[in-house]
């Protein structure tokens, strides 16, 4: 008898874990796809577009008026702050700058005309990059990140920099993304990120979340290659899988992006704290 109880008790304390474990999961998705709203927007304009043809513009210009009208509908319903506009305009100029760079190196392409295109690159290209950083804002707000074990700012703003450098001149130098791999991993072994779900503490190493955030952007890359969002010169007479390699580059994007929007809340945290 004491035996049947006990495994009663038993099952049923873990069929409450098991419970509450899917509903963790839950809140725990559901604030995901409210911080992953810009870029859900995107791929839907982009699914659109693609099949059913807008008047009067081009396509990529059709795109840009969209993006632009979901920034300001973002800002009027307070689903993004003023600082975290100021974080996304910088993502857009410096993967603007950057897409000029590719694209001029003919590492990719945009083949369709559009009005709104400056040096071969539609300006609506800037929001990918700006997704990524609207996605980190909300998610850090959201889930209630905090840093342990963050490195010094001497050497943060370093090595994003030497990462977002290493875009440009592996063109005309060795690539030293491995080296730049093995850094970043030395930098942040003993680095955390702590969240909060429902009102309960988690953490999980940062070079982990690195790696799953750059793994799902390049999952969505191979969506933005299928609806036409940009081309790659394996792909100009038919789609195919964006190759796997590329999980490397986007893992450095992520870190680099990841950086900046850590560097700037310890930065603003300060300036409150003084």
């Amino acid at each position: 008898m004491n035996n049947s109880l006990q495994d009663f008790y038993m099952e049923k304390s873990v069929g409450g874990r098991i419970r509450r474990a899917i509903k963790q999961l839950f809140h725990f998705g559901w604030e995901q796809a409210l911080s992953c709203l810009f870029s859900v927007v995107i791929f839907a304009s982009l699914a659109i577009t693609q099949f059913i043809p807008l008047p009067f513009l081009p396509r990529y210009d059709w795109l840009l008026i969209i993006f632009l009208l979901m920034q300001g509908w973002m800002m009027h319903y307070g689903l993004e702050t003023r600082d975290e506009l100021k974080v996304i305009t910088l993502f857009h100029l410096i993967g603007l700058a950057l897409e000029i760079f590719k694209v001029h190196m003919g590492s990719w392409s945009y083949p369709e005309d559009a009005y709104s295109k400056i040096y071969g690159v539609p300006l609506y290209s800037g929001f990918m990059y700006a997704s990524v950083a609207s996605y980190l804002c909300q998610a850090w707000r959201r889930l209630k990140v905090e840093l342990v074990q963050w490195p010094s700012f001497w050497i943060v703003v370093p090595l994003a920099a030497a990462i977002y450098l290493n875009f440009f001149t592996h063109h005309y130098w060795i690539d030293v993304r491995s080296g730049l791999l093995v850094l970043v991993i030395i930098v942040f072994w003993r680095s955390w990120v702590i969240y909060s779900v429902n009102g309960s503490r988690y953490r999980m190493p940062l070079v982990l979340s690195y790696v799953l955030i750059g793994f799902f952007i390049w999952i969505a890359e191979n969506i933005a290659t299928f609806f036409g969002a940009w081309e790659y010169p394996n792909q100009t007479e038919a789609w195919s899988l964006v190759h796997v390699g590329k999980v490397s580059s986007w893992l450095l994007l992520v870190i680099v992006s990841f950086l900046i929007v850590a560097t700037l809340k310890q930065v603003k945290g300060k300036i409150y704290q003084e």
